[in-house]
């Protein structure tokens, strides 16, 4: 079972961060500055031994491989942030590159999202800080050609000769098809027999107005992807008002308001941890193409982002996440043709979903990784 956490990159400063955020900005400002929002709110998340790390520096990327490694992990699925060229965060994995020594497998996702500064943007419409043109055919090239040596490294996954290439979002790209047979033409006449193409996004997942049957996969991105998915079963409202968390979506989760405030009324949505697994366990994907790669999430908290109109997941334990892992692997060999399974995520700090070691439960999730993937 090939195990695949999502890799964030945004851990080092870098200058654009510096002028849209602050001198000095890195995704540990948010975790840093989170507070406690309710009686017993695991805020703020601090890695255990106080490592903040630097993703600009060699040893970093080094312990965070031999860890992942020495764990069962397979390898990560590194975001990637192109904007027409304009490249953000590429440090870690320019870095990975450059040394081949370093063991683990890899692969892109690229985020191809809009940036905006929706994080502070509470009382107005969020502003665009940098933006696509998806329409620029030179601009396909040129971002081929980028990834090319990221393909041809031996650490990166592939599957029948066709490097794995996830999109985040692919239904924002209106000329999607023309983008991805010309890719497929120059990953063969690179040598390889196409790309193997996967997406991503929840959203993109349930917008039926794009050709699905252009990627090979889809991922399960969860926790969002099964919240949707038995939403909609249900008919409780269109796919808008799934995304906005309407009432009758908060009461069938378990979503409530913050109960007991600490200082005065907060506005956090709450949803239950083990009502959300029980739907992921219950997926069962489709026959037909995209298949689907399953997804777990070890726990979810985005109000270091967010503050008081963030989401957390309620009851979230090591225990239980490798109970729930466990029977995810069983489901992913029974019903899944596919033997890789996603993770939300390495070090999605600032959103709550880590890997990584923490002050309050050490390597409890990496070794609830390494046993289930024993049994």
């Amino acid at each position: 079972m090939k195990i695949i956490p999502l890799y964030l990159p945004q851990f080092h400063t870098f200058p654009e961060n510096d002028q849209w955020w602050g001198k000095g900005f890195t995704e540990w400002s948010n975790v840093k500055g989170a507070n406690p929002l309710f009686d017993g709110h695991n805020q703020p998340r601090v890695p255990l031994g106080g490592n903040y790390y630097d993703l600009s520096q060699l040893e970093t990327l080094k312990w965070q491989c031999k860890l992942a490694k020495q764990y069962g992990i397979y390898g990560f699925c590194m975001y990637h942030y192109w904007f027409n060229g304009h490249l953000l965060m590429e440090k870690p994995m320019e870095m990975l590159l450059a040394h081949p020594e370093i063991d683990i497998k890899y692969c892109i996702s690229w985020a191809n999202h809009d940036w905006t500064d929706a994080w502070k943007a509470s009382d107005r419409p969020p502003r665009v800080l940098i933006s696509h043109d998806f329409d620029d055919e030179q601009d396909w090239v040129n971002h081929f050609n980028y990834m090319l040596p990221f393909f041809k490294d031996k650490r990166y996954m592939s599957e029948n000769n066709k490097p794995l290439l996830v999109i985040y979002i692919p239904n924002l790209i209106r000329k999607l098809s023309k983008m991805l047979d010309l890719w497929t033409r120059m990953a063969r006449e690179a040598g390889f027999d196409g790309l193997t193409y996967i997406y991503q996004s929840a959203a993109s997942s349930f917008d039926h107005s794009w050709d699905h049957t252009l990627f090979d996969y889809g991922v399960e991105m969860n926790p969002g992807y099964a919240n949707m998915a038995f939403q909609q079963r249900r008919s409780f409202g269109l796919f808008p008002r799934l995304m906005k968390y309407s009432r009758e979506i908060k009461r069938r989760l378990g979503i409530k308001r913050s109960l007991v405030p600490v200082s005065k009324p907060k506005e956090v949505g709450h949803i239950d941890y083990d009502a959300v697994w029980q739907n992921i366990l219950r997926l069962r994907p489709a026959s037909e193409r995209p298949r689907m790669i399953p997804c777990a999430f070890t726990d979810w908290d985005n109000t270091p982002r967010h503050k008081e109109r963030g989401y957390v997941y309620d009851g979230v334990s090591p225990e239980k996440f490798k109970k729930y892992f466990q029977q995810l692997i069983r489901n992913t060999k029974q019903y899944y043709s596919t033997d890789m399974v996603f993770v939300f995520a390495w070090n999605e700090w600032a959103e709550g979903g880590y890997l990584e070691p923490d002050e309050k439960n050490g390597y409890a999730f990496l070794e609830a990784i390494r046993d289930s993937i024993e049994l």
